[in-house]
């Protein structure tokens, strides 16, 4: 995949992950499209170096696939159903949430996830700390993860 300026990946048949993205918000045309454009927004605010992807395009999802925004490893996702727009913190569980946005996915060890039901308001402050709170996870993650050194063994004589 070839990056963009904008820090995204282009996917196939040239539609970048942003393109992607839009469409699928204005496929949708209701409050789901409303909050999903929200989160995003919120995400870019918070973190103007993410790089948004669209990943599990497949014919059981019509191959629109699941909007992913990483850095140095994922952050969350925003998955659209019926009644919830849910947005999954890859590794959610490991994050302080003070103000309590986390209410789905609670049983795992991993994972979190937050969903906006339709009329939600979005404590944006919150949000926005959590997902810089993400990537202060990931960040501190990645600088602590040394990379495996090859021992190198004299040869025999």
């Amino acid at each position: 995949m070839k990056k963009t300026k904008t820090g995204s990946k282009e996917g196939k048949g040239g539609d970048s992950p942003s393109q992607l993205i839009d469409a699928r918000i204005a496929a949708l045309g209701d409050w789901r499209g409303e909050t999903l454009a929200r989160v995003r927004k919120l995400i870019k605010e918070a973190d103007p170096d993410v790089v948004e992807e669209v990943k599990w395009r497949k014919p059981s999802n019509a191959m629109r696939g699941v909007p992913v925004w990483s850095h140095d490893g994922l952050i969350c996702t925003g998955e659209t159903y019926k009644n919830v727009v849910k947005m999954t913190f890859a590794k959610g569980a490991s994050l302080e949430d003070p103000s309590g946005l986390f209410n789905s996915s609670l049983e795992g060890n991993t994972r979190r996830a937050i969903d906006f039901h339709e009329g939600d308001k979005i404590d944006e402050k919150a949000l926005k700390a959590l997902i810089r709170a993400a990537v202060a996870l990931n960040t501190s993650v990645r600088a602590t993860a040394r990379p495996a050194r090859s021992q190198k063994r004299p040869k025999s004589a």
